[in-house]
C-alpha cells in the first residue's frame, strides 16, 4: 500500500482535528507558558550549563538590553581568532574537533595523530554502501545520514556502552564517517532517480575532512586549495553554537535517558533536518531564486527594496512574510560567523567568476537591514545570519542543494558529540519539563452507549 491510499483511508478521521488538539492562545499567557522555552523577549530559558560555547548578541544591564556585536566563543576562543589562527589551511575543522571534544587546541604533533586516527574511521564497514545505502537509495540525504547511523549500531561490538571511554571511540568513528555516507548517500540519489552515471570515490585518509567532500562529490575528484579552505571554514563555523540550539539540547534530552549514541545522533538529526532548524539556507536560495525572477535589474536597490517589501507584506514568494537569512535568536548588531563567511564568500566568488552573484547578496543584505527596521516592530536590531550566505557559497562550491543540511550535520556532529559527553560526565538528571493538563474530566461509557 502506497501513501496515497493510506490517506483516503484515514481521510475521515482528520475533522477530528478541527475541534479537538487546538489549545485557546490565551491560555499559554495565562499559565506563563515558556513556549519555545523562551521568555517573552525571546530569550531562551536557562536550562543547563556548558563549557563547549558561548554565544552572545547583547549584555544585560538592569532590566534592559543592550545589543552588541555578536560573538561566539569555543572552549573559550573566539571563532575570528581560531579562523585567523588557521592561516587559510584545510585542516582547521580538525583542529575545531579536537578543541571541542578535549577543551584544548592540539599541538602539531596531537593534530598529525588526530587526523591519521579520523583517517583510519573514515572508510565505512566491507559492503555498508552496496546493502545499505546503494539498495535503498532516498532523495533526501538526512534520511540516508539517519538510517546508517542507526545501521552502525548492529556492528558495534558494544553499542549500548554509555562509558565516557566508549561514547568518545563511538563518536570518533561517526564524525569520521559522516562525509562518506553523506557523499555515497547523494551519489545513489543521483543514481537511481536522476539517471546518472554512478561515481563512487574512495576517501583518502590523508586528506582533511573538508579534502574528501569535494574529492568524493566530484566526478574528476580535484579541487583548488582555496575551494578546500572556504569548505573547511564553513564547517569550523558550523561545528557548535551553544546547548541551547534545537539538534544540540535535542542531544541532550536524549542523553540523559542513557540510551546509546546511534539513537542519540539519530535523534539529532531529526532535529537538524527541519526548515526552520537547519534547512534555513534552503530558505534563502528559493529566496534569491524567486528574486532574480521577478526584478528585472538586479543592480537596481529601488526594484529590489520594492521586491522584498512585498515579501514582507506576504505578497511575494512563499508569503511568509520573512526575508530568509535575516535576524537571529540571539544575535543582534551581527552574527559573527556570517561576517568570516562573507568574506570567504567574497574571495571565492572573486576567483571563481561569481562576484556579481555576491554583490547581489551584499545589496539584498544592506535593504532587508532597512525595511525591517522600518515596517516590523522588532524589539532588537536585525543583522544577516550564517545561513545567508551559506547556501551561496555551498552553490559555487558545486555543492548540490541536497546536500546543503547534510553538510551542517557533517560540521555540528562535533558539537553534539562534545554536548553528548558533557552530559554524561556530570550524570544529570533525565530532562523531564513541566505541561499543564487544559482539556477536560469526563465520565467513561460503554461502547454501547456511545451515540
Amino acid at each position: 500500500m502506497d501513501f496515497a491510499e493510506l490517506s483516503k483511508l484515514t481521510e475521515k478521521y482528520q475533522s477530528n482535528f478541527d475541534k479537538a488538539g487546538t489549545i485557546d492562545k490565551a491560555l499559554y499567557s495565562k499559565y506563563d507558558v515558556k513556549r519555545g522555552l523562551r521568555d517573552s523577549d525571546g530569550r531562551g530559558v536557562l536550562t543547563g550549563l556548558t563549557e563547549i560555547s558561548d554565544v552572545s548578541g547583547f549584555r544585560i544591564d538592569g532590566n534592559e538590553r543592550i545589543p552588541i556585536p555578536g560573538e561566539l566563543f569555543y572552549q573559550g576562543y573566539d571563532i575570528k581568532e581560531l579562523v585567523k589562527g588557521f592561516h587559510g589551511n584545510k585542516h582547521g575543522f580538525e583542529e575545531t574537533i579536537f578543541l571541542l571534544l578535549f577543551g584544548e587546541l592540539p599541538t602539531q604533533k596531537q593534530l598529525d595523530e588526530f587526523m591519521e586516527l579520523l583517517g583510519i574511521l573514515r572508510p565505512l564497514p566491507e559492503n555498508f554502501n552496496r546493502d545499505i545505502i546503494m539498495k535503498q537509495p532516498s532523495r533526501n540525504i538526512m534520511n540516508v545520514l539517519q538510517r546508517c547511523v542507526l545501521t552502525l549500531y548492529s556492528y558495534d561490538d558494544n553499542p549500548d556502552d554509555i562509558s565516557v571511554e566508549h561514547v568518545l571511540a563511538q563518536s570518533l568513528s561517526l564524525i569520521a564517517r559522516f562525509p562518506v555516507i553523506a557523499a555515497y548517500g547523494y551519489q545513489s540519489y543521483r543514481h537511481r532517480f536522476l539517471d546518472s552515471s554512478l561515481i563512487i570515490h574512495r576517501p583518502k585518509p590523508q586528506l582533511s575532512t573538508a579534502e574528501n567532500i569535494l574529492r568524493l562529490l566530484r566526478s574528476d575528484p580535484t579541487f583548488t586549495d582555496l575551494e578546500a579552505q572556504v569548505l573547511d571554514i564553513c564547517l569550523v563555523i558550523h561545528a557548535e553554537h551553544g546547548g541551547g540550539n534545537n539538534s544540540s539540547f535535542t542531544t541532550h534530552v536524549i542523553s540523559t535517558t542513557g540510551t546509546d549514541t546511534y539513537s542519540t545522533v539519530a535523534g539529532s538529526l531529526g532535529s537538524l533536518k527541519g526548515p526552520r532548524h537547519g534547512g534555513a539556507n534552503l530558505k534563502v536560495q528559493q529566496m534569491m531564486a524567486d528574486l532574480k525572477e521577478n526584478v528585472k535589474d538586479l543592480e537596481n536597490d529601488k526594484e529590489i527594496r520594492q521586491y522584498l517589501t512585498k515579501i514582507l507584506n506576504k505578497q511575494a514568494f512563499d508569503r511568509a512574510g520573512l526575508i530568509y537569512g535575516m535576524g537571529h535568536a540571539i544575535y543582534t548588531l551581527s552574527d559573527p560567523r556570517a561576517e568570516i563567511l562573507k568574506e570567504y564568500a567574497r574571495r571565492l566568488s572573486e576567483a571563481e567568476g561569481y562576484i556579481k552573484e555576491f554583490e547581489l547578496y551584499d545589496r539584498v543584505e544592506r535593504i532587508a537591514k532597512e525595511l525591517i527596521k522600518k515596517y516590523r516592530d522588532v524589539q532588537k536590531p536585525v543583522c544577516a545570519n550564517v545561513d545567508f550566505f551559506s547556501g551561496f557559497v555551498y552553490s559555487v562550491l558545486k555543492i548540490p542543494v541536497e546536500l546543503f543540511t547534510p553538510i551542517f550535520a557533517i560540521s555540528r556532529i562535533a558539537g553534539w558529540s562534545a554536548h553528548r559527553i558533557e552530559e554524561l560526565v556530570n550524570n544529570g538528571k533525565i530532562i523531564r519539563p513541566a505541561y499543564k493538563y487544559v482539556g477536560t474530566h469526563r465520565e467513561y461509557k460503554p461502547i454501547e452507549d456511545r451515540g
